[in-house]
Parts: C-alpha cells; sequence; structure tokens
C-alpha cells in the first residue's frame, strides 16, 4: 500500500532530520567551546547526514507520486494535499508527519543560522588576531636590542 510505504519513509526522514539537528548542536557546542580542533570533523557530519537526506527526500517523492495517484490526485501533490484526500487513519497520520517536519526544519533552519553566525565571529575573531601578529612580533639585533623586524612569511591551516 503507498499511504504504508509513504508513511515508512516520512519515518525515517524525520529521523535523518533528528539526527541532523543533533550534528547541529554538536557542531554548536564546537564552536562555543572554541574546539576548532573539532570543527572540520562536525562539519564533515553535518554533510554526511545532508547527504543520506538528499536520498531519503528522493525516496519521499517517488512514494508521495504513489501514494497521490492512490488517492486520486496528481504526482507532485503536496503532503497536506494528500494527507486531505486519503481515508483515515492516513490522513492523520500524515497531517501529524507535516505537523513535525515543519517543526523541525524550522529548528535546524535556526541553529544552523546560528552555526553561521558563530563561524562568522570565529573568522573575524581570527583576522583581527592575525592583524595584531606584525605589531606585536619583534625582533633583536646584533646587540640585544628589541626592533620590530621586516616583513615575515606565516604558515596558516585554512582548515580552521
Amino acid at each position: 500500500m503507498s499511504l504504508d510505504e509513504l508513511s515508512t519513509v516520512l519515518w525515517r526522514e524525520r529521523e535523518l532530520l533528528e539526527t541532523l539537528l543533533y550534528r547541529l548542536e554538536t557542531e554548536e557546542m564546537v564552536l562555543i567551546e572554541g574546539r576548532s580542533r573539532w570543527v572540520g570533523r562536525a562539519a564533515r557530519e553535518v554533510e554526511a547526514v545532508l547527504d543520506q537526506i538528499r536520498g531519503a527526500e528522493l525516496g519521499r517523492a517517488i512514494e508521495a507520486d504513489d501514494a497521490a495517484r492512490e488517492v486520486g490526485l496528481h504526482e507532485g501533490a503536496s503532503l497536506l494535499e494528500i494527507a486531505d484526500a486519503a481515508p483515515s487513519p492516513w490522513g492523520e497520520m500524515l497531517r501529524g508527519h507535516h505537523l513535525a517536519l515543519v517543526d523541525i526544519t524550522a529548528q535546524i533552519s535556526e541553529l544552523g543560522r546560528l552555526n553561521r553566525d558563530l563561524l562568522a565571529s570565529s573568522v573575524r575573531a581570527t583576522k583581527e588576531a592575525l592583524l595584531g601578529i606584525d605589531e606585536s612580533m619583534h625582533e633583536y639585533s646584533a646587540k640585544g636590542a628589541a626592533e620590530h623586524g621586516g616583513s615575515k612569511a606565516y604558515l596558516l591551516d585554512e582548515a580552521l
């Protein structure tokens, strides 16, 4: 039955979105604590879950089209349209999925925005620190007196 398969796919997508929310919260903690060592790993884990979600969305689209045809709707019908046309108890279940998906995507959007702001703040702080390197670097002359050196080359880890 297509409605059953659609509901199963929606549960899986909700689980993936919960995992994404967890990974974003982990990334947020890493950023807040200034654990730059783990920023790259946290970002890769977020990307890995996003890849899984993209695959799940394709599966959901296929199942949603099958379910839409089953209830007499056109392909590409929205989840709410399918829910309105579906017999009981499927309509209520699909509306529940819709509400849960809207809620979790709002949480993900907000946390993603916060993480971007934290990253931007971290980049600004890093740039300011780098600008201060030349001002604070002193060399010593052959006589032992402190003096400002000329231009220096610095090696920076761009992954940070």
